[in-house]
């Protein structure tokens, strides 16, 4: 297919877009580089340019006549959604609303969404399953949860689009080969943070509330591998290509792990101790999410490869240690 990868620069985008080169896919990359770095960008072309920008996308869309789409490029931390609420709706909900009236203008008919188990809010479920009722507790999530229905009410206005909206769970790691990673400035990712702690970038790591309602008291979450999580775009792209209808699916194991848990895998991959400091809780942070994943491995026929907090973190620290590598002159 000829595809629109739109924040196809990014930590995420950046993982996708390789795997779409390397299944054969025509990529275009539109990136306005505020996160995202042009050298991550691999086997496709990008253009620079940004969602507030309507007719620069309708020159762009007339140009390249894409089959799909595939929407990255969002604003994703949660504390700052919350001092920033106009800044997310912005950027997560009215440039999703500017890029939708081009798919539909020029009839694209796929959409791989980039959506975020935020839009669950702080469900009373172990596991959060697709049909969890949603209930997001910060603009993060809820520009999210705003973007998703609006993609779905233009996938019935316009029987010819075809969608699939990824839920992420906490999404880490790096590509294996070490080409790409995350390298988002002032990163809040906890394994990228602890990483960071264990080269001495950071003077320690803090642990944001410890009174939770779980067995250590921290948060738990779900972390997937970054390659897992590209190898499901382009699933579900074939998923869309074949003829599937519209769906939403959950990304992750089906697996938590609390903070504390995550920072002694760190400690034990990297081999070095650093300090971890308790701090008071963040707004807008749920106790605990985890994936329950049985529709997209049913659905996509999903097989993840990358399982396992030490897998995760080692291809973390592998990427963290390259970037502290001094540059050649």
């Amino acid at each position: 297919m000829k595809l629109l990868v739109t924040g196809g620069a990014g930590y995420i985008g950046s993982h996708v877009v390789r795997q779409l080169r390397e299944a054969g896919h025509e990529v275009v990359v539109f990136d306005n580089l505020s996160t995202g770095k042009a050298r991550a960008v691999l086997g496709a072309e990008l253009v620079v340019g940004d969602l507030a920008d309507g007719d620069m996308l309708d020159a762009l869309f007339r140009r390249y006549e894409f089959d799909g789409v595939l929407h990255f490029a969002a604003s994703i931390v949660v504390p700052e959604s919350v001092a920033d609420p106009l800044g997310y709706y912005t950027n997560n909900t009215a440039n999703m609303l500017n890029l939708l009236k081009r798919v539909a203008r020029h009839e694209v008919r796929h959409f791989v969404f980039s959506s975020t188990a935020a839009v669950y809010g702080m469900p009373d479920v172990v596991r959060v399953g697709e049909q969890t009722p949603l209930a997001p507790i910060n603009p993060y999530g809820a520009s999210k949860m705003m973007s998703e229905r609006i993609l779905a009410d233009l996938a019935c206005a316009q029987p010819s689009l075809s969608y699939v909206a990824l839920r992420y769970f906490n999404v880490a790691g790096a590509d294996p080969e070490g080409r790409i990673g995350q390298e988002t400035p002032n990163a809040t990712h906890l394994i990228k943070v602890a990483c960071q702690a264990a080269l001495g970038q950071r003077d320690g790591v803090d642990i944001y509330g410890t009174d939770y309602p779980t067995p250590d008291g921290t948060c738990i979450r779900d972390y997937i591998h970054v390659e897992d999580l590209a190898r499901a775009h382009v699933d579900a792209l074939a998923y869309l290509g074949g003829g599937g209808q519209s769906t939403v699916l959950n990304c992750g194991y089906g697996r938590g792990s609390s903070v504390r848990e995550v920072l002694a895998t760190v400690r034990k991959v990297t081999g070095v101790g650093f300090p971890v400091r308790e701090a008071v809780r963040r707004p807008g942070d749920p106790a605990q999410l985890v994936a329950a994943n049985d529709r997209i491995l049913e659905v996509l026929g999903w097989k993840p490869r990358l399982q396992g907090l030490e897998t995760i973190i080692g291809h973390a620290w592998a990427w963290e240690r390259k970037l502290a590598r001094p540059k050649p002159d």
